[in-house]
């Protein structure tokens, strides 16, 4: 990452882009994240095409379990700069089984953009996504990828959206036909026509620029049925939907929509040059007490992720952490709100997927890595002094349960580090059972129980079993009345765990059974997220 110097903390702020790149699994998310990177000069050569020239995975997929699999599990942070912009993408876990590591990490970016399969359109996993997008009111772009296929008429589509996402949108750029037929986009925020020619791995600098749908190049490019069929369609448009408002877009309220095919480089850089002028720069962020802005001088963010062994080579734990104010310097001692201790961090980096490189300073915007010897949970704040604890970063109640069973009794310690590390990265939660140190594990989907097990073996040498539990639901428990809960923790002992943070849990084994503890014990408060006033 060049830091430019010689600016002043307002202009380094207006500088940067932070953003998340969501989607249901298989919507094109990570080919679209790689095709940025390629027009920012990131990369020169796409990864993500299986071929027999290419044999490389995609660039944000570097764990082995997600190149085995082709899918992301973890959140990829990539930096690179286009247009005078310092641009953070943040790529995200496409599947549903690691929605909640998508969650978090919503609570680090400034704005979104949501990819959506023109085959398939508006999908269960989409709808979630916007749900947490609208909680926070982060603005959204949305791209239709996949033009390249034969899909859903684009008007049906831009319907689907607006009815099942709950969102006005506004089409910016516009498909000329889809399938084998597909000739290009037509961007309407700039009045312009341009023709690509495919290309899976490189740029293809041969682009045709038309001002005026008129012009009589337009019928000899495209012909003259699609040509007949863009003028109608761009003038039902412009008569269907109002001009783009940039503040309605800021405060989450209405969605520019992009058209192309991500693989092909259709599409892609009408939404990187109308992202970098829409988006908003670096925002202010949620404390547990107030609000903090992004100008003020004292240095604060917060850790949203943590990934051990993010190099398999050294056995490292980086945690990632969102700047929210002030400027953080390299070697500087930081106050560490939660353990109350100094630190400092003489190896903090930026990224660009697994390749890192150490940086002297950041500004509010930017992710960085601060290699970890344990010290940071989920959550945690730096700051130069303050107490600020930052909000925005729950995990929400589990639906699948195991019981973690140690194969290998020499390998107990391994095990413990490792299931101990792992759930410090949000991989899953865990629960434990006094007397007797019982584990249960916790997640809100089965593929999650596989990365465990094959982290747990290939990272730590500790093999383990995770015995299926029959629980409903897990919900952490407060009482205004100390005696009330103590009373229901002896009552229900077989069903009282605790978390990490030695918090008591009840794990219900049905709805009916939740319902029950919840009518018998009106003194109660029964929470689904760990995000409470305890």
């Amino acid at each position: 990452m060049r830091l430019l110097f010689n600016m002043s903390l307002q202009e380094k702020i207006d500088q940067r882009r932070t953003f998340a790149i969501i989607s249901h699994p298989d919507a094109g998310k990570t080919t679209l994240t790689e095709k940025l990177l390629l027009f920012g000069g990131a990369i020169q050569t796409a990864g993500a095409v299986k071929s027999n020239k290419i044999k490389k995975t995609a660039t944000s997929d570097f764990m082995e379990i997600e190149k085995q699999r082709g899918i992301s599990v973890a959140t990829s942070v990539m930096s690179f700069e286009y247009g005078g912009k310092l641009i953070n993408i943040l790529d995200t876990p496409g599947h549903k089984d690691f929605a909640e590591d998508t969650y978090r990490t919503l609570s680090a970016v400034d704005s979104v953009i949501l990819v959506v399969d023109s085959v398939k359109g508006v999908e269960e996993q989409t709808e979630r996504l916007m749900e947490v997008c609208r909680m926070r009111n982060t603005p959204v772009i949305i791209f239709i990828n996949k033009l390249d296929r034969e899909g859903l008429d684009p008007f049906m589509l831009i319907d689907e959206l607006e009815s099942k996402l709950s969102i006005s949108t506004r089409p910016l750029t516009w498909p000329i036909s889809m399938g084998k037929g597909f000739k290009g986009v037509y961007n309407l925020y700039e009045s312009s026509l341009r023709l690509f020619s495919p290309s899976k791995t490189t740029i293809d600098e041969d682009v045709v620029e038309i001002n005026d749908l008129d012009d009589p190049k337009v019928k000899d490019l495209i012909g003259e049925n699609l040509a007949s069929q863009l003028i109608e369609d761009v003038e039902m448009i412009e008569g269907l939907y109002e001009p783009l408002d940039p503040e309605l877009y800021k405060d989450g309220l209405l969605a520019p929509v992009f058209f192309g095919s991500a693989i092909n480089n259709f599409g892609v850089l009408e939404l990187l040059q109308t992202f970098i002028q829409l988006s908003p720069a670096p925002q202010k962020r949620p404390l547990e007490a107030g609000e903090i802005e992004p100008l003020d001088k004292e240095f604060s963010g917060f850790v949203f992720k943590i990934h051990a062994n993010l190099d398999p080579n050294h056995r490292d734990r980086i945690a990632f952490f969102r700047i929210c104010s002030g400027k953080f310097e390299r070697n500087k001692f930081f106050h560490h709100v939660r353990l109350e201790k100094k630190m400092r961090f003489s190896n903090p980096t930026s990224f660009m997927a697994q390749s890192k490189q150490i940086i002297d300073e950041a500004y509010p915007g930017d992710v960085i890595g601060l290699y970890d010897s344990g010290n940071f949970k989920i959550g945690d704040s730096l700051t130069e002094g303050s107490s600020h604890r930052f909000k925005g970063i729950p995990s929400f109640s589990p639906e699948i349960f195991r019981e973690l069973i140690n194969k290998d009794p020499m390998k107990s310690k391994q095990l413990e580090k490792g299931i101990r590390q792992l759930t410090d990265e949000g991989v899953a939660q865990l629960f434990i059972q006094q007397p007797g140190n019982r584990k249960v594990i916790g997640t809100v989907g089965q593929l999650q129980f596989d990365v465990i097990k094959y982290r747990l073996e290939h990272e730590y040498g500790a093999k383990c079993d995770l015995v299926p539990l029959n629980f409903f639901k897990a919900s952490w428990i407060t009482a205004d009345q100390k005696d009330d809960l103590e009373k229901f923790k002896r009552q229900k002992v077989n069903s009282i765990y605790f978390d990490k943070q030695e918090r008591p849990v009840f794990m219900a084994e049905s709805q009916w059974m939740l319902n029950v503890a919840q009518e018998n014990n009106p003194g109660l408060n029964f929470h689904f997220t760990s995000e409470f006033d305890s």
